[in-house]
């Protein structure tokens, strides 16, 4: 079974940086692309990032030039660093999985920006 679990949320104050992770229970080689979403309160699931297993990255331009994606395949995890945090990023962080047999998402970690 496939399982996704994000971790490293918390509260942050405006312009500090944090590291959200993404362990997958299987290598993530197995995945065709990774990437996170985030949802904030009353707005829909937005696209945040993205990494393929060819090594390319796209950015969603909200968070261009501060969020950037990685991945570690022998600890099977999927990074997101986000720098110079403001509250229009606080969501709820979600890590998708795209392979074969389907789509896969995590359970979510919060993400609040606030002084």
């Amino acid at each position: 079974q496939v399982q996704l679990v994000e971790s490293g949320g918390g509260l942050v104050q405006p312009g500090g940086s944090l590291r959200l992770s993404c362990t997958a229970s299987i290598s993530i080689f197995g995945f065709n692309a990774m990437g996170w979403y985030r949802q904030a309160p009353g707005k829909q699931r937005e696209w945040v990032a993205t990494s393929t297993t060819g090594g390319s990255t796209n950015f969603a331009d909200s968070v261009k030039g501060r969020f950037t994606i990685s991945r570690d395949n022998a600890k099977k995890t999927l990074y997101l660093e986000m720098n110079s945090l403001t509250p229009e990023d606080t969501a709820v962080y979600y890590c998708k999985g795209s392979r074969w047999s389907g789509e896969y998402w995590g359970q979510g970690t919060q993400v609040t920006v606030s002084s």
